[in-house]
């Protein structure tokens, strides 16, 4: 009896500190979102933009889908974010504070904010309100590949023309007549 209690204070244990875990990465992906969309720094945007991937990857861990985390690292941090900074760097924007960014549209943005978070989650929520997830059995690399090559393949496909028409712009816009 003494086992059995034992074994369930310990798992209680690992829960607990898995609650924790999810609440600091959660709070500090917060925090970097925040940050990319008030920092008037475009490179210390992105960097905060690689906290909120790297945020996101490490929840995927958290949750068993070791694949997807390390797709997040590879595709989003890896790529998006160099791409981003590439395209910055060779079109001479602003790398220092911008004072044109004018206040008075921070209104209207925050307001486009709020309505575009409101809009989302009610379509989250209507569309997920019946679905548990199941995550004691975490989907193997198999199930999610044959998801995103199978059924998901034209959206794949359209990102990677889309990352490729940005990366030929930036060069284009950045070359010397």
């Amino acid at each position: 009896m003494m086992q059995l209690l034992a074994q369930v204070s310990s798992e209680t244990d690992l829960y607990v500190a898995q609650n924790i875990f999810f609440a600091v990465i959660a709070v500090t992906m917060i925090y970097a979102a925040f940050r990319v969309v008030t920092t008037a720094n475009v490179v210390h945007a992105a960097l905060w933009l690689v906290v909120v991937l790297a945020g996101v990857a490490v929840q995927f861990l958290f949750l068993g889908a070791e694949f997807v985390a390390v797709t997040q690292v590879l595709v989003y941090i890896g790529a998006v974010i160099v791409l981003f900074l590439f395209g910055v760097m060779l079109t001479r924007a602003s790398m220092g504070d911008d004072e044109t960014v004018a206040g008075e549209k921070r209104a209207m943005a925050a307001i486009v904010g709020v309505l575009l978070f409101a809009v989302m989650a009610m379509a989250l929520v209507d569309s997920f309100e019946d679905t548990r997830v199941d995550i004691d059995q975490p989907q193997g690399v198999t199930e999610v590949s044959d998801a995103i090559f199978s059924q998901f393949i034209v959206p794949f496909e359209a990102v990677s023309v889309l990352l490729l028409a940005a990366l030929i712009g930036a060069i284009v816009v950045a070359r010397k007549d």
